[in-house]
Parts: C-alpha cells; structure tokens; sequence
C-alpha cells in the first residue's frame, strides 16, 4: 500500500473543518486503518485536543514540520496521515507541498492525495476553488458540504456553476449533516471523540454517564456519515484498489 495524505482544509475560518477531521478519524478507525494525524493549528491544537493519541501539532509552512512529515511519509508504520489545516491555511499549505515536491510525487504515483475542501455558504467558497484549482490537478478533490452548524447552501445558478467548475476537475461531493446541537455541545463538553461518546467512555476509557438520547444523534450522525464516505469509495481510494 502506498502512503496516503488526506488534508481537510479551506481558506475560509467557521466552516467546521476539524469537526469533519474528527469524524474523519473516527470513520478510519472503525474501518480498522491504522492512522496518524496532523494539526497546523498552532499552538492549541482543536484536533489533537479530541485526539491526542494520533495527533501532532505542526506548522506546515516549517520546513523541519514538512520533514517531520513528508520525509516519513514511507517510512512510518501508519500509512495514512490526516491533515487537519489551520483557517485560512489552504492555500499556503498547498504551496508549500508543490514547493517540496509532494505534489510530482503525487503525479508519479508514489502517493495518493485527497482534499476535503469543506465549503462556506458565500461566493467566497467558489473563489477558493479557483485559486487552489492548479494544485489539485492528481488529487482527489472533494467538495464538503457541512450542514453541522445549520448552514444553509446557496444555490448554483448554472452559469455561475460552470464559471468555477469548468476550472477544476472534482472527484465529487460530500454532505455533512446537520448534529444535534445539544450533543455537539455535550461532545464539546465531553472533551473525547464522537466515537467515544457514543461507547459512554470518558477520555480516559472510564464509564461515563452521557444521555442515551444524545449519544443516539451522534450515533445516527456518524453513520450519515459514513455512507457519505462509504459512497465515494473512501476505503479504495486510500488503500489504492479504486482501479488507478
């Protein structure tokens, strides 16, 4: 199996990107696929905070950061590595990976590359597409939709669809539904993965006493979810079965 980089990302701050890491993470492990993960939110680390076991707080502007993890890329036992980006983050961190030559090795075959570009509600989401639509040429583009904190997804008109998408090649779309806002909070509260909120276990493994009604929206949530991942081939795409 190849190395595989996942980035979870978008210019634009509020949209939810590591609230989609999180149950990214979580989608991987029940699936059994052994991953480590990255945060570029420097110092305080949103996901490492859920998942400090996998995760490492990195600038991926730092060239000893991008060592620490493009250089292991093949080295490391954990052939799978989330990479959760910093608000308004995407399109150096994009920079930086055909700087370093991440992205030749991606063209070559030696790595697969997925973005989760996770979408706002406005005409500045398109703008983002257009600007990082060169660096995305031999990745596995997605377009997230997250409905987690109710947003509300204008419509495409479509002339103003083909004025974006005509510059990009999309491997497709995801939709993010919409959690119930009392169990995000309490998850919030929590301080553990939505996984772990679900099996009633605190962050230290130990029985906690979470409602039964909030961990079955989280429940429900994550398996929504995991149809999204499940329809887009997720699995085959990382493991290289996916016919490339």
């Amino acid at each position: 199996m190849r190395p595989a980089v996942i980035l979870v990302g978008a210019d634009k701050g509020g949209v939810g990107k590591t609230t989609i890491a999180r149950a990214l993470l979580d989608y991987l492990a029940a699936n059994n696929v052994l991953t480590r993960a990255f945060d570029t939110e420097t110092p305080r680390g949103t996901l490492r905070r859920f998942h400090p076991d996998l995760t490492t707080i990195v600038d991926l502007t730092s060239t000893s950061d991008q060592m620490r993890i493009i250089d292991t890329l093949g080295t490391a036992e954990v052939k799978v590595s989330v990479i959760d980006i910093r608000a308004g983050g995407l399109e150096p961190a994009l920079l930086a990976l055909q700087d370093t030559g991440f992205l030749d090795a991606v063209r070559e075959g030696e790595v697969t590359f997925i973005l989760f570009h996770v979408l706002g509600s406005s005409i500045a989401s398109l703008d983002e597409i257009a600007e990082i639509a060169p660096y995305v040429e031999d990745a596995d583009y997605f377009l997230v939709k997250n409905h987690v904190n109710d947003t509300t997804f204008f419509e495409w008109d479509p002339v103003t669809h083909r004025r974006y998408f005509d510059k990009v090649q999309t491997a497709g779309e995801i939709t993010i539904p919409k959690l119930n806002e009392l169990s995000y909070e309490q998850v919030e509260l929590a301080g553990t993965p939505f996984s772990t909120f679900v099996s009633n276990r605190t962050a230290e493994g130990d029985p906690a006493d979470h409602s039964f009604v909030l961990r079955g929206y989280v429940r429900t949530w994550q398996n929504k979810i995991a149809e999204e991942f499940d329809r887009i081939r997720l699995l085959e795409l990382i493991s290289g079965k996916d016919g490339r």
